[in-house]
């Protein structure tokens, strides 16, 4: 075995009896690197990815491979969810020499961690080749690839302030522009399947998220269901588990149907939130089926006993990508028997299989209400039948050898599923769904965060690697959120120590912006700046809306002079390239329309904050009390009636409306775009 058998991290196990010699990242490697002036390789990865389990298999299983990288490089694997800030790094550096990114991602460092060159997949007889290659270059050509990395080392090193031109401009929103950022969405929707328009499709909930904030503001009927009809394909297509739930990372095609076959935490939290808003807003059981199948999944197969949630499930199973999903025709034939039938309507299954390898992919192309029609039946009855099918597969599929599961616990993750969870309570479609976010948030606390550190790893009763700003902003989301849905006032207060924290250990007073790593932590080739939202969102936008709330709950200027300094600096960037900067519209949304600052004091408060959740779900923070007892500033001098009943105010800008005691007439006093 290699040094890699002492990890944690399941993706490094795996390699932990490679021939290769690897080390995980850390002094020791980049000692030796420099001691015998060898340069390196960083190969980075996840559990969860299919080529870097195939070119395990390919190269780094490969005696005759391993010897060549054992012979000319110190050889370093990297768990790439354990350390999002190498990753961030050496992805930058690929995509500064003009090469597409990926994983496994595979960069050749001098011993002073510059690189000079790298790619992702290679098959075996290129990998062999190109190390031989590199190898002898280093010792016959030496200071051409200095001179290579001296180049990518300084455009690793431009701050991305520099880089993508921003300036503290003066903070100036308008309707018409929030309009453009719009359209200029709008635009690059797919028509047909819903999504944006390309392949592959990946669900980006970001987009999605901030598209249902602004209609619902804008009271744009169209946009909402041009939106509805993207979550209806996605939650119909292949990319979906129509047997236990949850939403795998992407489909390779345009059409939601093929998905690749790994499920991600952080994207099943967001999607969560996704479909529970829409079931919030429209009430349609479709949606709040993909709610309450993907808690079902999350509770069965992704609960650790101690309150937190794995990362993630592989694509593969006994070798195969998606064997543990996909179904031949004579198989479902035996279990369903006479049902079969339908379920081929309903799944688009075919003889000779709908997908590759003669299996197939359950694939609902139409709505219930046309298949019942079909079948002679109520949407109920049909919804019925269906429910007692899936339940007999899902016992069948149960029996088979699982995908594997990547069993670390990550804290920013978990801060997205409990986000979700939130939602899913709020929303009516989900009520057990508070106690597991409840438990998830305290897990956390108690065991991820010690003496002021959040640490973003949790395994085998140990919690390692200080955390990223990822990890804080998403945590520091969650708490809110819990805030919102217990009004316990704990959850506001963990989030507020959590943010100093942050401005204390990442704030660069220079641009405005935070850093991904905390600076002072360990010495890295660069420091790094998320600014643009991706699957995950920027850890700088969340980080900005964050600050936005967290002011209006206490009132705190300089947490609004952050956020909005930050909103000013990216704002034209947003106008520009909106697709990958949807969080950071939200915060324009936001910022343009402010939030309602609602508090409400008296016997009956949490009911009233209920009923008033369960109906506006965007653009308002709520605070709530049953007690005067004035425990976080939004509540000050805020009273009861003179029965000691609850009254609600509805303040923005801090300054609040004639208090009433009626849901719908403070309904009445929030603003809107229309």
């Amino acid at each position: 075995m290699n040094r890699l058998k002492n990890a944690q991290s399941p993706y490094l196990l795996q390699h932990a009896n490679n021939p290769v010699d690897w080390f995980p990242w850390g002094e020791e490697a980049l000692q030796k690197s420099k001691k015998e002036n060898k340069p390196i390789i960083v190969s980075i990865g996840y559990s969860a990815c299919h080529w870097c389990h195939v070119m395990e298999k390919e190269s780094f299983e490969d005696e005759a491979t391993a010897g060549i990288m054992n012979q000319y490089f110190v050889c370093i694997k990297i768990d790439r969810e354990e350390r999002p800030d190498l990753d961030n790094i050496y992805m930058d550096a690929i995509q500064a020499m003009g090469l597409q990114g990926g994983w496994p991602l595979n960069v050749f460092l001098m011993p002073d961690q510059r690189p000079f060159y790298g790619g992702t997949y290679f098959p075996n007889k290129q990998w062999k080749a190109l190390l031989q290659n590199i190898g002898e270059a280093y010792e016959k050509h030496f200071e051409q690839l200095m001179e290579s990395a001296e180049g990518f080392g300084k455009s690793l090193q431009t701050s991305e302030f520099d880089k993508y031109g921003l300036a503290h401009d003066e903070l100036q929103l308008s309707k018409l522009e929030l309009e453009l950022i719009v359209k200029k969405l709008e635009d690059q929707f797919d028509p047909e399947w819903g999504g944006m328009n390309r392949k592959p499709k990946f669900p980006m909930p970001a987009i999605w998220s901030f598209l249902l904030e602004y209609a619902q503001v804008k009271r744009d009927d169209t946009l909402l269901h041009k939106v509805f009809f993207t979550l209806e394909k996605m939650g119909m297509g292949g990319i979906y588990d129509h047997l236990r739930g949850g939403f795998a990372r992407y489909a390779v095609d345009g059409e939601w149907f093929a998905p690749h076959f790994e499920k991600m935490l952080y994207d099943n939290g967001q999607l969560l939130e996704l479909y529970a808003s829409a079931f919030a807003i429209t009430g349609d059981d479709f949606f709040k089926e993909k709610v309450v199948e993907t808690v079902a999944w999350l509770k069965h197969e992704m609960l650790h006993e101690e309150g937190g949630f794995y990362a993630a499930q592989d694509a593969d199973s006994e070798g195969v990508e998606g064997k543990f999903y996909t179904w031949t025709y004579k198989e479902l034939e035996s279990h369903v028997g006479e049902d079969m039938d339908w379920l081929r309507k309903l799944y688009n299954l075919k003889y000779p299989g709908n997908w590759e390898e003669g299996v197939n992919i359950l694939f609902q192309t139409k709505a219930y209400d046309e298949l019942s029609s079909e079948e002679g039946l109520t949407k109920n009855a049909y919804i019925e039948r269906l429910n007692k099918l899936k339940t007999k597969l899902l016992t069948v599929r149960n029996q088979r050898i699982y995908p594997g599961l990547d069993d670390k616990i990550l804290s920013g993750w978990n801060g997205l599923m409990i986000s979700g969870l939130v939602k899913a309570y709020l929303s009516g479609a989900c009520p057990e769904a508070l106690s597991l976010a409840v438990k998830n948030g305290e897990f956390i606390l108690r065991k991820m965060h010690d003496s002021g550190q959040l640490y973003r790893s949790y395994k085998n009763g140990k919690a390692y690697t200080p955390s990223f700003l990822e990890d804080y902003a998403a945590l520091i989301r969650a708490c809110i959120d819990l805030y919102q849905a217990t009004f316990e006032v704990k959850w506001l207060n963990h989030a507020k120590a959590l943010t100093d924290k942050v401005i204390d250990d990442f704030y660069d007073k220079e641009d405005g912006f935070f850093f991904f790593n905390n600076p002072r932590a360990e010495k890295l080739i660069a420091n790094k700046k998320e600014l643009f939202d991706n699957v995950i969102p920027a850890s700088n936008s969340m980080m900005a809306k964050n600050l936005q709330d967290l002011s209006l709950f206490y009132y705190h200027d300089p947490y609004a002079e952050i956020s909005q300094k930050m909103l000013g600096a990216i704002r034209k960037l947003i106008v520009q390239e909106p697709g990958f900067l949807c969080n950071w519209a939200s915060l324009y949304l936001s910022a343009l329309l402010p939030k309602a600052e609602i508090a409400i004091v008296g016997k009956g408060a949490l009911d009233k904050a209920r009923a008033l959740q369960s109906q506006v779900h965007t653009g308002i923070v709520v605070a709530a009390s049953e007690s005067v007892n004035e425990n976080i500033p939004l509540l000050f001098q805020k009273r009861a009636d003179k029965e000691g009943n609850a009254l609600i105010y509805v303040c923005v800008n801090k300054a609040c409306q004639q208090p009433v005691s009626s849901v719908s007439d403070a309904i009445k006093q929030i603003p809107d775009l229309s």
